[in-house]
């Protein structure tokens, strides 16, 4: 029996984002970025942005330091990114997901409680407050997690980003 090579869930979103994310951005989609200062510089925070494309959460973590990576959590949905044995290893593995139940009625504390426990643990969490993909270059109407998560930590600061042209890269449907 061979031996197996395991590497650590670190390693391997360095290696993806080195190798794979920034040239792909950088080469594909041709990313320009106003305002590069104003983005955090270090963890706890949240980073609140419009939602277009399955590339929105990709592009946010990949206009952070390098250096930071370990710390970025985009709030994603569980009943999407959890579907299959490898896509729920990719996305928790790989991209670093915080699992978010996005069908239900169910209270923000018990929907929203790993956001809330990474960002008091000094992670910069990427945040969809529309819920969902929606029509390329239009905001949708934004969900009250935000709200709560706002009124939870109020001292956790909030980056509000804008976030345009990526509807028309992996888009809705």
């Amino acid at each position: 029996i061979a031996p197996t090579i395991a590497m650590s869930p670190i390693i391997l979103r360095l290696l993806f984002f080195l190798l794979i994310v920034k040239p792909f951005l950088l080469l594909a989609v041709g990313i320009s970025v106003r305002g590069r200062r104003r983005l955090p510089t270090q963890g706890p925070a949240l980073i609140v942005a419009n939602h277009n494309s399955h590339l929105d959460a990709l592009v946010l973590a990949a206009l952070l330091p390098l250096r930071l990576l370990p710390r970025i959590r985009p709030a994603a949905s569980a009943e999407y990114f959890l579907r299959g044995r490898w896509r729920s290893w990719f996305a928790r593995q790989v991209i670093g997901i915080i699992p978010v139940a996005t069908k239900g009625g169910t209270a923000h504390a018990e929907v929203l409680h790993e956001v809330r426990d990474a960002l008091r643990a000094g992670d910069l969490v990427i945040f969809f407050p529309e819920g969902t993909r929606g029509e390329p270059e239009a905001l949708g109407k934004l969900k009250s997690g935000i709200l709560w998560l706002a009124e939870t930590l109020p001292e956790v600061p909030i980056y509000p980003i804008r976030l345009r042209g990526l509807g028309k890269v992996l888009p809705r449907g």
